[in-house]
């Protein structure tokens, strides 16, 4: 672990859930909050202010939407990692943050432990979306209609095509661990290669890339 704190700026209307936020983040000796919005003008001041590493940014506020703050800090500060943190279950919201440049798309409902590692791996590059709203955005993507493309069979081991099958419902590593009855650490390698081979660089595009190609 890095002797620098990983430096979050939280943009939120809600006081209180702010505070809560804070608090749980505070606690961690890598992490550091560096400052706080209560909307989108504010936020943006903050983030050229501050340079933070993470934002946590709630997506409905008042004035500037979280969408349109999203597309202007990334404008300035492209290397920050923004992760939308909220009450919307829309697909149409996430699949909108993603293509938007969003790092990642939480609900607010999820454990602190998750959202503690959430702040952590967006900062190391990956991609952080909520379990159930990976499955939402595969099934909007079933939804458009588009027709399966035959995958080439020498791309993917029979085990990395069952892995893939699986993260296109969306599954945790833990849950297809149990599932294929092998250990959490060799689901991990498994979908590193998977992302390595077919050119990806997040479990939702793999998701994605699995139905496109009929691989469910």
């Amino acid at each position: 672990m890095s002797d620098t704190p990983i430096r979050v700026l939280l943009i939120d209307d809600h006081t209180l859930f702010r505070s809560g936020v804070k608090l749980l983040l505070s606690k961690q000796a890598d992490l550091q909050i560096v400052g706080e919005a209560s909307d989108g003008a504010e936020g943006l001041k903050r983030v050229n202010e501050l340079k933070p590493d993470v934002v946590l940014l709630d997506l409905n506020m008042p004035g500037l939407s979280g969408l349109e703050v999203l597309q202007l800090i990334l404008q300035d500060s492209p290397d920050t990692a923004v992760l939308m943190l909220t009450v919307s279950e829309d697909a149409e919201d996430l699949a909108t943050a993603l293509r938007n440049g969003a790092r990642g798309y939480l609900l607010k409902n999820i454990d602190a432990d998750y959202l503690v590692n959430a702040v952590r791996r967006a900062h190391d590059g990956e991609a952080v979306i909520a379990e159930g709203m990976t499955a939402k955005l595969v099934q909007q993507f079933r939804a458009a209609g588009s027709a399966p493309v035959a995958v080439e069979k020498d791309k993917l081991t029979p085990r990395e095509r069952e892995i893939l099958a699986c993260l296109a419902h969306g599954s945790s590593n833990k849950v297809i661990a149990r599932q294929l009855d092998v250990a959490e650490s060799t689901v991990k390698i498994h979908v590193q290669n998977i992302l390595k081979k077919l050119g990806l660089s997040s479990r939702v595009q793999a998701a994605v890339y699995a139905v496109e190609h009929g691989i469910q």
